[in-house]
């Protein structure tokens, strides 16, 4: 039971592993001035890829949660995302969306009465000092709407994430990924046309951005996310979460030769520790000593 519970862990890893790849592509390759439009092109080819993978349509009241938790966890999301990989630099980006760890534990105990648990807290906690410690907070100069964005991201989805578990109990991943795609881009695509006009024109470059973003950071991991939703507590998906900032670390050194020093050493080492921390199962309750049982069974 307990390899098992560690296995759907690795599987809900990958999604913020690869989400923590999407501020550099952001960045890089995707078009600066349609941030709309990029929400647009990332949600729903992917929506419409894992929908053929589901064939399953949304019922009942599925049709308006659909709506719901798409325009919380893909469309208002991807927007607030790229805006602030636009405005902010990576580090003081992936700092704030960390604290969805945080958010997820709040959002859980108002919604779902899931009182925190201490090594849930303290892992989460642990987890956010790690990526200060190793991305650094200087937000001297930070775009106050870059922030804005990141925050506002933040709540959104951890929102988001609470109330798929709550509703979602009985609903495999893929059709939950899929009706949440769709319904984002579809929140999302009016507004687009009204405020950026046109999509904008691809280059090669965007097009293998968007190719990534569609496939492997939405795809993908919203599958692996919410089949992590449907069997883990959303205060252990949440501090999963923060295997996000740690990527982004790890991809600076590899692809564009950033220093890795000793603050990202031990701020790696602490955000690891706050992931173990925070995913240790409950400790099972307690037998009754013998003494008490068989005290019991002479009372009775």
């Amino acid at each position: 039971m307990e390899d098992k519970r560690w296995a759907w862990i690795a599987l809900t890893a990958i999604a913020p592993i690869a989400w923590g790849s999407t501020y550099v592509i952001t960045r890089n390759l995707l078009p600066p001035e349609a941030p709309l439009w990029g929400g647009v092109l990332r949600a729903l080819p992917a929506g419409l890829i894992v929908l053929l993978l589901a064939r399953r349509l949304p019922h009942g009241s599925w049709w308006w949660r659909s709506f719901v938790l798409g325009t919380l966890n893909v469309g208002g999301f991807f927007v607030l995302v790229y805006v602030a990989g636009q405005r902010l630099p990576s580090s003081l980006a992936a700092t704030l969306m960390s604290a969805s760890a945080a958010g997820m534990l709040l959002f859980a105990w108002l919604l779902l009465h899931r009182r925190p648990r201490l090594t849930a807290a303290l892992g989460a906690a642990v987890g956010l000092v790690g990526v200060v410690v190793m991305l650094g907070f200087d937000a001297a100069g930070a775009d106050p709407w870059g922030v804005a964005a990141s925050l506002g991201a933040m709540v959104a989805s951890s929102l988001g994430f609470v109330l798929t578990s709550r509703w979602g109990a009985d609903v495999p991943a893929l059709p939950m990924t899929a009706w949440q795609l769709i319904g984002g881009s579809i929140v999302l695509l009016p507004v687009a046309l009204v405020v950026e006009g046109g999509p904008p024109a691809l280059t090669a470059p965007s097009a293998l951005g968007f190719a990534y973003v569609t496939l492997i950071a939405t795809a993908l991991a919203y599958v692996a996310w919410f089949s992590g939703l449907r069997r883990l507590s959303p205060g252990v998906v949440g501090v999963v979460g923060l295997l996000n900032p740690v990527t982004g670390v790890v991809l600076g050194v590899v692809l564009a030769g950033e220093a890795f020093g000793v603050p990202q050493a031990v701020g790696v080492a602490l955000v690891l520790a706050g992931i173990a921390l925070g995913a240790m199962p409950p400790r099972p309750a307690a037998a009754p000593a013998a003494g008490a049982r068989e005290l019991a069974e002479y009372r009775t």
